[in-house]
């Protein structure tokens, strides 16, 4: 039964793969760069993309806003502006290959540019499953704690820049910063880190020259 359960698991990820890899070469193709965006539920995804799309004047920029319900995210990224679409998995913890191939077409991607996806709220199946993302931008907050990295590893292995968010919190939380750059490094020594706060923006015009430096 578990060499059953391996294959099972491994033909969908090879069918997933091989989607995702279709998708990345028609985005490429179209000078768009794709970033997918993992972090749990409270992070503040959303918030940091406004802030990260406000230091990326003068280049497009779309928004795939992924969500098990409702339409919140995606309009109020809308209602600034910023051309964007909601993603819906009906209860599924994250965003296939699958998923974002048939909502693609909603956008218009008839520039150059960057492609957001915001992925569901989970710290675990986002990192495993790739989409078609040329990076993945992992968020995390210092209120939720400096242990993190060693409760999820993979979404830190994963990830090719980290974003510590609600730092305007770091004077009221117990957060040790020692211990979860150590955890970080540990597990991923090149990634960048950048210290944020999606409230006050401080940090995010070094999180726009990385993006702008690396696509």
């Amino acid at each position: 039964m578990s060499t059953q359960d391996i294959k099972i698991m491994a033909d969908i990820n090879a069918e997933n793969d091989k989607i995702a890899a279709r998708t990345q070469k028609m985005l490429n193709d179209k000078g768009i760069f794709c970033v997918n965006v993992i972090g749990a539920p409270g992070a503040g995804k959303t918030s940091c993309l406004i802030r990260a799309i406000e230091g990326l004047q003068g280049i497009k920029c779309y928004v795939v806003e992924g969500d098990i319900q409702s339409d919140i995210d995606a309009d109020k990224l809308n209602a600034l502006g910023i051309e964007a679409v909601q993603l819906h998995t009906g209860g599924a913890c994250h965003i296939d290959g699958t998923l974002l191939e048939t909502t693609l077409p909603a956008l218009s991607l008839n520039e150059k540019g960057v492609l957001f996806i915001e992925n569901i709220g989970n710290l675990v199946c986002p990192a495993e499953f790739n989409i078609g993302e040329n990076i993945k931008l992992l968020i995390v907050t210092v209120a939720d704690g400096a242990d993190k990295p060693y409760k999820y590893p993979l979404a830190f292995e994963k990830a090719e820049a980290i974003l510590l968010n609600k730092a305007d919190l770091l004077p009221y939380v117990d957060f040790d910063m020692d211990y979860f750059l150590r955890g970080v490094k540990a597990l991923n020594p090149k990634a960048p880190i950048f210290t944020v706060s999606a409230k006050t923006g401080d940090g995010f015009s070094e999180v726009s020259k990385w993006l702008k430096a690396n696509f």
